[in-house]
């Protein structure tokens, strides 16, 4: 115990200097577009957008398939992230002394006190592959533009919350798995569901 203690240990303040390293990176002119990602509201028109694209390209059953899927992934990350944060009890590092001692750059209110694991980038690479899987029941498209586009954008929407200061690149890695694991948890159900109850009948008609 006292060995895996040492590793936990060393691995915090090696995720501390890269964050750190990160976060220095960040400067005025750009500061306005990692808000920019950061920010949930923002979220609401490519969501819309989405949305839209699914009933146009799968057809209203199916797209309420996909839609459904991707509102309970978004769902179990979200509401998991907010029962691992108060079971585990990180500091976000606006809140940790030390991070702030060693210059921090903090751009957000910085919210609730514990920060892992991110619940921004587990939602956003979440909702991006479950939304692709759910894009991938058209069979005359391969979407694969879409796939690169809605990836890129989570992978930003997470990496957005170290240079806003709100968390650690640990908490955005883990964050990620999490959307990865959900993602295709939920693109699968929905794929099985599209071809076992939809396709299978219009099959048989």
């Amino acid at each position: 115990m006292e060995g895996f203690a040492e590793v936990i240990k060393y691995l915090h303040h090696l995720d501390k200097d890269v964050t750190l390293a990160i976060n220095s990176l960040g400067f005025p002119a750009m500061d306005a577009v990692w808000q920019l990602f950061s920010a949930r509201e923002i979220w609401i028109v490519l969501y819309l957008t989405v949305i839209a694209f699914f009933f146009v390209r799968l057809g209203w059953k199916r797209a309420l398939v996909v839609i459904v899927s991707c509102v309970l992934c978004v769902t179990a990350c979200d509401q998991l992230a907010n029962l691992v944060k108060f079971s585990v009890e990180r500091l976000r590092p606006c809140y940790d002394a030390e991070m702030l001692q060693r210059g921090l750059r903090v751009l957000e209110d910085p919210g609730q006190l514990y920060g892992f694991y991110s619940a921004h980038a587990a939602n956003a690479l979440g909702f991006a592959i479950c939304s692709w899987m759910g894009f991938r029941c058209d069979k005359h498209l391969k979407y694969k533009g879409y796939g690169w586009g809605i990836g890129i954008w989570a992978l930003l929407v997470g990496i957005s919350r170290v240079f806003v200061g709100k968390h650690f690149l640990g908490d955005v890695c883990v964050g990620f798995a999490v959307g990865i694991a959900f993602g295709v948890l939920f693109g699968w159900l929905a794929g099985k569901v599209i071809r076992r109850f939809l396709d299978s009948s219009l099959r048989s008609e």
